[in-house]
């Protein structure tokens, strides 16, 4: 039997990157997936992979910062594969290493809208769903910026910091019920989350310094297994914890 046969997973940000490499890992894994992105043509391509593997996979645009999106892709899942099992909040945005002095409110609106919004707003509709079923595993991606102040910007960083404490809260209040949720937070990894990105000259400076101490950049493979882990059921004693995947960058 498959690790995660006849379930559902919901992936966000499933389009490229950590997520797609998630959801063709889940989905060859038995998963019914949801394949979530804010680009459709990425979404269709992902879906459409997937499917000529033999898996199983339904394929929804959604931008993750607007309510209304969310519960769309929420009731996708409940309308094709009648229930939810599992929830990756792989979706996010960097933020050009915009020190706060410089932030606009624009800037801060987005990249907590999508990194720490979008992830809220699935929780809250994820977690009545999995309570009704006895249990459920709630994964959100978050980052070593959000352990340290030097990977990032004020915002991106501000929101992976607060997302680890979303999960530790989530991971506690229904531990008893059967749920389980957990971060990841991943080094440098080779994704496309840097496009068009514009860096801040100053807030790059500041934050390239410890470049050197990168022993490698991880694949998108090497942290879709490691959530592979976390959605089954070989890791039921780990909840409401924080699992850093950086090569060894921090330990420096």
């Amino acid at each position: 039997m498959k690790t995660l046969e006849n379930k559902t997973a919901i992936i966000t940000g499933a389009g490229s990157g950590m997520g797609k490499a998630m959801a063709i890992l889940f989905a060859c894994e038995g998963a019914n997936v949801i394949v979530s992105d804010l680009k459709t043509e990425r979404v269709d391509a992902v879906v459409k992979e997937i499917i000529s593997a033999g898996g199983k996979a339904t394929g929804v645009a959604v931008n993750v910062s607007k309510e209304e999106e969310v519960k769309k892709m929420i009731d996708t899942a409940m309308n094709t594969y009648d229930g939810l099992d599992i929830l990756v909040n792989n979706a996010g945005v960097m933020d050009d290493f915009i020190p706060v002095a410089d932030v606009s409110n624009e800037l801060w609106n987005k990249v907590i809208g999508v990194n720490l919004n979008g992830p809220f707003y699935t929780c809250r509709l994820a977690v009545p769903l999995m309570l009704k079923r006895g249990k459920g595993v709630i994964i959100n991606i978050s980052s070593i910026g959000g352990l340290n102040g030097a990977r990032a910007g004020a915002a991106y960083t501000a929101s992976k910091h607060a997302l680890i404490g979303l999960t530790k809260n989530i991971g506690y209040m229904y531990g008893t019920k059967g749920i389980r949720c957990n971060a990841i937070a991943p080094g440098g990894v080779t994704t496309n989350i840097m496009e068009g990105a514009n860096p801040n000259a100053f807030g790059y400076e500041r934050m390239s310094g410890g470049f050197a101490t990168n022993i490698r950049m991880a694949e998108p493979n090497e942290i879709a297994e490691l959530a592979l882990y976390l959605a089954s059921d070989k890791s039921s004693f780990v909840n409401g914890t924080v699992i850093v995947a950086d090569g060894g960058w921090t330990a420096y």
